[in-house]
């Protein structure tokens, strides 16, 4: 696992867009594996000033959903698909017909988890994707405990995970769904290429059991330690609780300059 310490999480974004753009370079029609909250969205308004002064072309790339509340309607403003569309789909000219996402509104929810499995299958797997990280070490919507080797499935939501969405649905934590389809994180580690960002001292506890701490299903993130190309790339603040943060400065420092993360 690579720990990238950067100042602060406009400069996070931008380290993450210009991977992004450097695999879209290289594979025009790669699969991104994509992530709602705050914490991306400095990746996403990174990509699109590339993406609109010609540094990359995203016309031929994919978009791929991590998670999506069961039974909100794709139209909802706050469903997943519909946050997407206004935060990443069409900010970098993406059509829907480039997405993919689970249906939270099918009427067996275990058969769409199991479709959303084997479509990110049949496209060719996901290249890169963007994972952000919860106070408690979630990933996706793989809350504490979850199993490292779960596929694509239906989970209850913590309240604490309820209480901190509810500011997305006017403060009100009643309209925030109980249940989500969240891809697994054995699903998640068959992506290529992770990359994690996390910002604020808020995640400082999770960011270090994720890096530092044993593998444990207590800490869901902590199973990027398994992935043969996982990158962690957090501000100063998320960073304050590594005991190797000097050390994961003098390492990605001193790489070359082609490798990239």
């Amino acid at each position: 696992m690579e720990v990238v310490i950067v100042p602060d999480a406009a400069a996070g974004g931008e380290l993450i867009a210009e991977a992004m753009a450097q695999l879209l370079r290289r594979k025009p029609d790669a699969l991104l594996g994509v992530a709602t909250g705050s914490t991306p969205l400095p990746v996403y308004q990174a990509l699109t000033t590339k993406v609109r002064s010609g540094a990359v072309d995203t016309s031929r790339a994919r978009i791929a959903q991590l998670d999506e509340y069961v039974g909100l309607p794709a139209e909802h403003p706050e469903s997943y698909r519909s946050v997407l569309r206004r935060e990443v789909l069409e900010p970098l000219g993406i059509g829907m017909d480039a997405f993919l996402g689970p249906d939270g509104t099918a009427p067996d929810v275990q058969a769409a988890c199991e479709a959303y499995d084997r479509a990110l299958t049949e496209a060719g797997g996901v290249d890169l994707q963007l994972l952000g990280i919860g106070t408690d070490g979630h990933i996706g919507f793989n809350e504490p405990c979850s199993s490292l080797a779960s596929r694509t499935r239906i989970k209850t939501l913590t309240e604490q995970t309820r209480v901190d969405n509810a500011r997305f649905f006017d403060g009100d934590i009643e309209q925030v769904p109980h249940h989500v389809i969240t891809q697994g994180i054995g699903t998640i580690l068959e992506a290529r290429h992770l990359v994690l960002l996390a910002t604020g001292e808020g995640k400082a506890d999770a960011v270090a059991a994720t890096v530092e701490g044993p593998v444990a299903a207590v800490c869901p993130a902590s199973a990027l330690q398994l992935h043969p190309h996982a990158t962690v790339v957090v501000d100063e603040a998320a960073a304050s609780k590594l005991k190797l943060a000097d050390y994961f400065r003098h390492t990605y420092a001193n790489k070359p300059d082609w490798q990239g993360i």
